[in-house]
């Protein structure tokens, strides 16, 4: 099976740079027409150049394919919104958006002004939010549409200094979790990507033999696999030297201690029963914790399928 774009309109945030580029390249090779955005700001969100991302229109084209430009903020509504107008006018239609912008604003809790922990927010959920957004109807009403959003290892799993990039990046999964059930009656699958790359974000972390191994281009293939037609739907892809991981959020089979006044004692006294993952699920949407924890209270009988 070879993927092919074909007629396919893709969006993709943050793609002057690192992830984005190798993202939009890669896409572009693919016969998808491919709206680069990147607000050319530091790392740190500041400044702004249209420059960065018609370099990257400049290498599609180049390389036979069909882009366009945009320096939008992914904060601002508004420029959103004509964002994506401009690839509607252009093209004619968005078939796929990649949520990559970001920025980094790194420091322990205790030293963190609360102004920095907003503006990380702000741009990695709530610009995933407004892109999202914008382009939600138009997908809905064409019955086809996929969505990345670019989550991190720091959410999933915690990174020293980063609570304003953790909380963002955890958010996304919360975000793409639901979205995947609304969209997917119109066949809008949405799905996370934790990428591991050496960007402007890591240099200085890492020395230069494992920075070099770490090349963005070796993450790209999983967001082709997770825009095609053939895309899962909320799933959480890892990727990062060649390598590729799912991660999955689980719930263990648990324990009844019921609500004596000492089952809190109880609970701390079975940590690792609560622990056990022998049995541990995926659960297909939010209602089935309730369903385990009444199945464990003895209120709902199991069904043939959970008792095997």
């Amino acid at each position: 099976m070879s993927i092919d774009l074909s007629g396919r309109v893709a969006v993709i945030t943050g793609a002057g740079g690192g992830l984005g580029r190798e993202h939009a390249l890669l896409l572009a090779s693919r016969g998808a027409k491919v709206l680069v955005n990147d607000l050319g700001g530091a790392t740190d969100g500041t400044g702004g150049s249209l420059s960065a991302a018609q370099k990257v229109v400049d290498e599609i084209k180049a390389a036979g394919g069909d882009a366009i430009a945009n320096g939008g903020s992914v904060t601002d509504y508004a420029q959103v919104e004509e964002m994506v107008a401009l690839a509607v006018d252009t093209w004619g239609r968005v078939d796929i958006l990649v949520n990559n912008a970001g920025i980094l604003r790194d420091r322990t809790f205790a030293k963190m002004d609360l102004a920095d922990f907003r503006m990380v927010v702000d741009v990695h959920l709530m610009g995933a939010v407004n892109c999202t957004k914008a382009v939600w109807d138009i997908m809905r009403a064409q019955n086809y549409g996929r969505i990345v959003m670019t989550t991190s290892s720091s959410g999933l799993y915690g990174n020293f200094g980063q609570s304003n990039y953790g909380a963002a990046k955890m958010a996304l999964v919360g975000l793409m979790q639901t979205l995947g059930l609304e969209g997917e009656k119109n066949n809008v699958r949405v799905n996370c990507l934790a990428p591991t790359a050496a960007t402007r974000m890591l240099e200085g972390l890492l020395p230069q033999e494992k920075l070099d191994a770490l090349h963005p281009r070796a993450v790209s293939p999983a967001v082709l696999a997770l825009v095609a037609e053939e895309a899962p739907n909320r799933k959480i892809f890892c990727a990062g030297a060649g390598s590729f991981e799912q991660a999955n959020i689980t719930l263990t089979p648990g324990l009844y201690v019921g609500t004596a006044a000492d089952a809190a004692e109880q609970l701390l006294a079975n940590q690792d029963a609560l622990a056990n993952r022998d049995g541990e699920f995926i659960p297909a949407n939010g209602f089935v914790q309730s369903h385990l924890e009444l199945t464990n209270a003895g209120l709902i009988e199991k069904s043939a399928e959970e008792a095997l």
